[in-house]
């Protein structure tokens, strides 16, 4: 497969970029977008059928209720992250290998409804916390191991609104390229 194609079947809306100012309206926006993230997801993916659910977004790529279950596991590592990071003196967090953890049996197989209902709470949880953050709170980090970077507050939420985004997006091209509304 041509890698242009490929990028833009593993990267539907490209990557994330950083904003240059995180002005208090990009963070509103990321924010609301992390909070209507699992009603998003569950609108498109509820009634999908064993079959659809797994199929892959792409060759070689996750399947659906892998995707799901991916988004569970990565948001309540972000939740942790925000808590040390607020909690905690530039804290250097724990990477975790979520290729490995998507070959787990629960990704593999577990029914979708408990990684839809851990989505709703964690993202209630998420955005109530981040709607109450200051200035000082935005700014605080953590470093990244993989990276080996710091990573403030202000950019998590960012990127964790494109996170989300980006896999609706993952489930939203696939549905496209079936040409149907739910294929």
């Amino acid at each position: 497969m041509e890698d242009s194609v490929l990028e833009k079947l593993r990267y539907p809306i490209g990557k994330f970029k950083a904003p240059e100012v995180y002005s208090t309206e990009y963070i509103k926006a990321a924010i609301a977008e992390i909070a209507s993230f699992p009603e998003r997801l569950k609108e498109q993916v509820i009634n999908l059928t064993e079959e659809q659910l797994d199929t892959p977004y792409r060759q070689g790529g996750w399947t659906i209720r892998q995707v799901i279950h991916h988004c569970g596991d990565s948001h309540m590592n972000c939740y942790i992250r925000l808590k040390w990071a607020l909690t905690e003196e530039i804290p250097i967090i724990k990477y975790y290998y979520e290729d490995r953890w998507a070959q787990l049996e629960d990704n593999l197989t577990m029914p979708i409804q408990p990684s839809l209902l851990l989505l709703e709470g964690l993202h209630y949880r998420l955005a109530y916390l981040m709607q109450r953050l200051n200035s000082v709170d935005l700014k605080k980090s953590f470093i990244h191991p993989e990276h080996d970077k710091e990573i403030q507050v202000q950019e998590l939420i960012g990127l964790y609104a494109w996170h989300g985004n980006h896999h609706l997006a993952h489930i939203s091209e696939l549905m496209k390229l079936k040409n149907c509304q739910k294929f």
